[in-house]
């Protein structure tokens, strides 16, 4: 019996295009073949040009607005399997739906684990993801869940800043333990801001808890929706004597009228990884995310430890 592996075949969603062709230009393979036709009513279809049977193939699809990504990503994978490819894994660099994790009110419902159930019934194998909103969410699943962090490629990034006296803030106590990351990992403070919504994506209240005066504030989220939080952060503490602020943000989701919010907002910079695709802010940064995936699609492929690459968690 042949111990050979499976050949990788790498394909790509509609919108995640870009970022499957970067992939595949760090893994030195040509991205696989794929026709998505769309219909007048809105539907589509899926068709792999060429054949995957009995090969690993990994697909890359952010799941980003809108729900056609979602659905675009479950059809290949409905495809994939029906093409008798060896193994499936879905390649999500930014897990939609995330937000819903819980049910902290009456009568609601949890997305993120339905999404979980959606993927698993369409026949994945594995799932490769970069910061989720709520590292439980792997719990939602059944099969391997290789959770990757953007801070191997932020934290490179702050360093060659040389920033003197840096302090680390979350946006938001539901945050802190991402930011403590960083700040233990640096050595800094931690500041927290703790804010009050009047409803989703309103902040009503918002107050500083730690001191930033004469400081350079560095702010750690997961996704910027509208930029309402991460807006009002940085002109409160630039109020308290920051000497700058400047963000680190994983998901640019960036929903109207996020871009002009940071353009007004106190900030210095943002620095997003392209998970998403955005260019809309001359205060954005944007930092490749190809690099880390391909190398932990090549270590699944070789059946080698991803750890070594988590500079901290």
């Amino acid at each position: 019996m042949s111990n050979t592996l499976p050949a990788i075949k790498v394909f790509a969603g509609t919108n995640s295009h870009y970022l499957g062709e970067s992939i595949c230009k760090e893994l030195g393979i040509e991205m696989g073949k794929m026709n998505i036709q769309r219909f007048a009513d809105g539907e589509f279809e899926v068709c792999f040009e060429e054949s995957i049977r009995g090969a690993e193939v990994y697909l890359v699809q952010s799941t980003f607005p809108n729900s056609d990504n979602l659905m675009e990503l479950l059809l290949m994978i409905d495809a994939a399997k029906r093409a008798s490819a060896a193994t499936i894994v879905a390649v999500l660099p930014y897990f939609g739906w995330a937000r819903q994790d819980r049910k902290d009110k009456p009568r609601v419902s949890i997305a993120a684990k339905l999404v979980a159930d959606l993927l698993s019934v369409a026949g994945i194998d594995r799932l490769i993801t970069m910061d989720l909103h709520a590292d439980q969410i792997q719990g939602f699943f059944d099969v391997p869940v290789d959770h990757l962090y953007a801070s191997s490629i932020f934290v490179p990034y702050i360093k060659s800043l040389k920033l003197e006296d840096m302090v680390i803030a979350s946006p938001d106590v539901g945050g802190a333990k991402r930011a403590n990351s960083y700040a233990k990992y640096f050595d800094v403070p931690l500041v927290l801001c703790h804010k009050q919504r009047a409803k989703a994506n309103v902040v009503e209240n918002m107050t500083v808890i730690g001191e930033v005066e004469g400081k350079n504030v560095i702010i750690v989220d997961d996704i910027v929706d509208t930029a309402g939080t991460i807006t009002k952060s940085a002109d409160l503490l630039m109020s308290r004597g920051a000497k700058s602020v400047r963000a680190l943000c994983s998901h640019p989701v960036m929903s109207n009228p996020a871009t002009q919010r940071v353009d007004d907002s106190s900030l210095t910079e943002i620095i997003f990884t392209n998970s998403i695709p955005y260019s809309g802010s001359a205060k954005a940064t944007v930092l490749p995310v190809a690099e880390l995936f391909a190398d932990t699609i090549r270590r699944i492929h070789n059946n080698q430890s991803i750890s070594s690459q988590y500079l901290m968690k």
